[in-house]
């Protein structure tokens, strides 16, 4: 997470966390070791479900583009109103009807009000029973069992009020891996889960949790990762080509990093909040400029399409879901419009160059997530 990883760095040497109820995702993950599992996640842990027959994952799960619903509860980054509700609900039924049904949410999204929501809004719409849901796990440091995946994922079927379609671990931790990939397993056993992801997880650690579901017959099925034309590592570094030799789709996330591709940002207007010195950094950075301007010389060349919409279609030209964002309906129709674009290679090689001048500002070693797990000393996160 490029540019959310900075945020939360900023946000774990605060010098006191804000509540509990306005913190983000990443604000949660990070704070994590000081706060308390049934303050963050509830008491009562239900019993494991009853064995179920597994059922295979369709091959038609990943869809070409997908919408991802971290906005839909979290205060802190992208000011949650439970006031407009129906705005958001009525994007979701504007989804549906323009064919696009796979939702990406996890349980700390809003502390499970992401999950909620989606629930809710599934079950006011009448064409939602083919909807696909993809919730992850939060890997806390607390959280060492095999068990607490099979709990976390009961509690998320609980909100969501149906079956987990795709569930994935949502980051590494320093330890106890093994076990989560063993909990994993368990859930599509038990058939709580149709099939098994993960996300920011590096080539070595992609290659040992395969194997390991495979050892049960379990098969690995995505790895979400941050991927965007400011935030390529993924792509230099081998682990797309990881992904595709072992047949694990790519669902990219952020892929418009934060906004900042959406080339509306200048000195006067800023994001607000957390962003604001990330996005700073990089208007600084002339090259950025010139990647804004490249992205909209490409558009033009596809209807006018803008620069967040290019952003889109280079995730997708790249072999990977984007599941990009959106917190209006206008940011809705925008992001879909994206799946119909089709980059040229040509296009595709003008945007690399493009978005390799421009000077990194975090590279993946800023990234809070664990690096090696120290038990095993399997290498988890890369990019």
């Amino acid at each position: 997470m490029a540019v959310g990883s900075a945020v939360l760095v900023a946000l774990l040497c605060a010098p006191a966390p804000k509540p509990l109820s306005a913190l983000s995702r990443r604000a949660v993950v990070g704070l994590a070791p000081s706060l308390g599992a049934a303050a963050l996640l509830g008491t009562g842990l239900p019993a494991a479900p009853a064995a179920r027959a597994a059922v295979a994952p369709p091959a038609d799960l990943i869809p070409t583009l997908g919408i991802g619903a971290w906005a839909w509860g979290d205060t802190l980054f992208w000011g949650y109103d439970a006031k407009r509700d129906g705005e958001l609900q009525e994007l979701f039924d504007y989804c549906l009807a323009s064919g696009f049904k796979f939702f990406d949410t996890a349980e700390v999204y809003g502390l499970g009000r992401s999950e909620t929501l989606l629930g809710q809004f599934c079950r006011a719409n009448p064409a939602a029973a083919d909807v696909r849901i993809a919730t992850k796990f939060a890997a806390l440091p607390w959280r060492t069992k095999a068990s607490d995946v099979l709990d976390a994922a009961q509690r998320s079927t609980e909100r969501l009020g149906r079956p987990i379609d795709l569930y994935q671990i949502h980051f590494p931790n320093a330890w106890a891996n093994e076990a989560y990939w063993d909990g994993l397993g368990q859930c599509v056993d038990r058939g709580l889960v149709r099939a098994a992801g993960v996300s920011n997880y590096g080539s070595s650690a992609l290659r040992a949790c395969s194997a390991s579901l495979a050892s049960r017959g379990v098969r690995l099925v995505s790895n979400q990762i941050q991927l965007s034309l400011l935030y390529p590592y993924a792509q230099t570094n081998g682990l797309l080509s990881t992904c595709n030799e072992l047949g694990v789709k790519v669902l990219a996330y952020s892929p418009i990093a934060l906004g900042l591709l959406a080339g509306k940002y200048t000195k006067e207007k800023l994001p607000s909040g957390p962003r604001q010195l990330i996005a700073g950094k990089y208007l600084d950075d002339p090259q950025f400029g010139e990647l804004i301007r490249t992205m909209g010389a490409v558009g033009a060349g596809h209807g006018g399409a803008s620069p967040a919409q290019v952003a889109i279609a280079w995730c997708i030209a790249k072999g990977t879901c984007p599941i990009p964002g959106a917190r209006t309906l206008a940011q809705a129709k925008s992001n879909l419009a994206a799946a119909s674009i089709r980059l040229t290679a040509a296009e595709v090689s003008e945007l690399d160059t493009a978005a390799a001048a421009v000077t990194p500002v975090l590279a993946p070693g800023s990234s809070p997530f664990a690096k090696k797990d120290v038990v095993t000393g399997q290498i988890m996160f890369d990019s």
